[in-house]
């Protein structure tokens, strides 16, 4: 009973009918009355719910609180992973900048948008799709006139651009990116950009096919990084800072030789990522530890990861890992089924991947699709990809699968009905002088045991023997994997 009651219309229509009634001036006013009785006796909802905030006062054509509002609506759905909610909320906001007088201050109240709504897009979009350049090209340009080079929103600019073009497969400006990064960084006192700054020039480096210097880099990353420190940047970035080193520093570890020390930091950041509740930082994670997986030819656990990753992906709408993440998991269903259903996954990955603007990892993702057609009886499709994956990683520099790629280049023109034995061994010393010459252990070692199979065929077996006991001789750790025991059976053949 009054004075307690709610009242309540029965019907939208009958709500909507009467507030379409309601002369402009009356209508703004009792907008702008009802956001400053939620301001002042709700603090609930100003905590918990700014977007009702922020419609009220656009509403009331108070633009400079409503932006204020549409921000913090957007930074807490990004905290939250849902992200096209905060690019909605955000683009709110930026419509309205135009109603503020010209100023420092409406720069930097846009320059705040920006940012975050970079950082939303590159979750629902894409790393590097044109609206993720286009809010952090914008971006740049405010930091410039507001004097923001060295601030945090300098750094997440910087970055947002360097991953951009590092996922879009312009790899030579990223590399560029990341070393401007690490210089800005060296500058400041506080280690926490530094902690980004030696991951994106160890992710750089890594792509490039610099596998001891990518390592190191990483490693600086993973030692810099402390709980304290990173906590604040956690979704600044993208996603979780300690979770992203550790799962790069894993594929450099594995690279460099230690696979058993690659999977125990994929697991730690994938446990990290779960403790962060975090989404996409937990999609991060999943994909970064199928990926190890796939590495190591275990292919129970890429389907264990991948189809973990491409359910949280779905539910939230995560376009970029959606694509990757099918490619993985189609890879993974070849060596179980071969056939055209595991090809077809993967190609409708690379579709799903490719339209957000990326060409992320695409030599690699080449190579999982023609390893798949060799499985299904495509060999010389499987070739023509080859071909194309090795002209990808020329004209992008993202040479980091090459030895990967020649190597399985040598087994594929094995399988041909006439093999030109010459060339197969042509392909596997290249792998091997590549995979040397780049750092990459893991791969020395995949080719090694191809190149030594081919020579014990030949009855070449002194050769073969001396070959694979050096490389495999010098591991210290990752013998159950498939790779060391293919190659320890080989070896024990060769001693019969």
């Amino acid at each position: 009973m009054p004075p307690q009651a709610t009242f309540l219309f029965k019907h939208a229509l009958v709500q909507d009918t009467a507030y379409s009634m309601l002369l402009r001036g009356p209508r703004q006013a009792l907008h702008a009355r009802i956001a400053r009785a939620l301001e002042l006796r709700f603090s609930n909802v100003v905590e918990m719910q700014p977007e009702i905030l922020a419609h009220h006062f656009t509403e009331a054509h108070l633009s400079e609180k409503a932006i204020t509002y549409w921000l913090n609506a957007g930074q807490q759905a990004v905290a939250k992973s849902a992200v096209r909610e905060a690019v909605g909320h955000l683009r709110k906001g930026l419509a309205l900048i135009a109603d503020l007088p010209d100023s420092l201050e409406r720069k930097r109240r846009e320059l705040d948008l920006q940012v975050t709504l970079g950082g939303a897009l590159q979750a629902a979009k894409g790393y590097s799709h044109p609206e993720v350049f286009e809010a952090f090209g914008r971006a740049r340009e405010l930091i410039g006139e507001t004097g923001g080079a060295g601030t945090p929103h300098g750094f997440s600019v910087l970055w947002g651009l360097c991953i951009g073009n590092y996922v879009g497969a312009d790899s030579y400006a990223a590399l560029e990116q990341a070393r401007e990064y690490l210089s800005i960084a060296q500058s400041q006192t506080e280690t926490g950009p530094l902690v980004i700054g030696h991951r994106l020039l160890g992710t750089s480096l890594m792509i490039n096919g610099d596998y001891p210097a990518a390592l190191s880099h990483l490693e600086r990353a993973v030692s810099l990084c402390t709980p304290e420190e990173h906590q604040t940047l956690a979704f600044q970035f993208g996603q979780d800072n300690r979770v992203s080193a550790l799962c790069y520093w894993s594929m450099a570890l594995w690279h460099r030789g230690y696979p058993d020390q690659a999977n125990k930091a994929a697991g730690e950041a994938l446990q990290y990522a779960k403790q962060c509740g975090n989404a996409y930082t937990v999609s991060y994670a999943l994909f970064f530890n199928a990926m190890t997986a796939i590495f190591e030819r275990r292919t129970a656990k890429v389907e264990k990861f991948t189809g973990q990753l491409l359910a949280v992906s779905n539910e939230h709408g995560f376009a970029f890992w959606l694509g990757v993440g099918q490619v993985l998991q189609g890879w993974a269903i070849a060596q179980r089924e071969s056939g055209a259903a595991a090809v077809e996954h993967i190609r409708e990955g690379l579709s799903t991947h490719t339209a957000t603007g990326a060409r992320y990892f695409e030599p690699f993702c080449l190579r999982l699709l023609a390893e798949a057609l060799a499985l299904a009886g495509a060999t010389e499709e499987g070739l023509m990809l080859v071909s194309q994956a090795l002209a990808a990683a020329d004209a992008t520099g993202q040479m980091g699968t090459n030895a990967e790629l020649h190597r399985l280049r040598g087994d594929l023109l094995s399988r041909l009905p006439s093999p030109n034995w010459t060339e197969v061994e042509a392909c596997l010393r290249t792998a091997l002088a590549v995979a040397r010459e780049q750092g990459t252990r893991g791969f020395e070692l995949r080719a090694a045991v191809g190149l030594a199979s081919l020579l014990h065929d030949q009855g070449r077996r002194h050769d073969a023997h001396d070959l694979l006991a050096s490389v495999y001789g010098s591991f210290t750790e990752g013998f159950d994997t498939p790779d060391f025991k293919e190659a320890k059976a080989l070896l024990e053949a060769l001693d019969a």
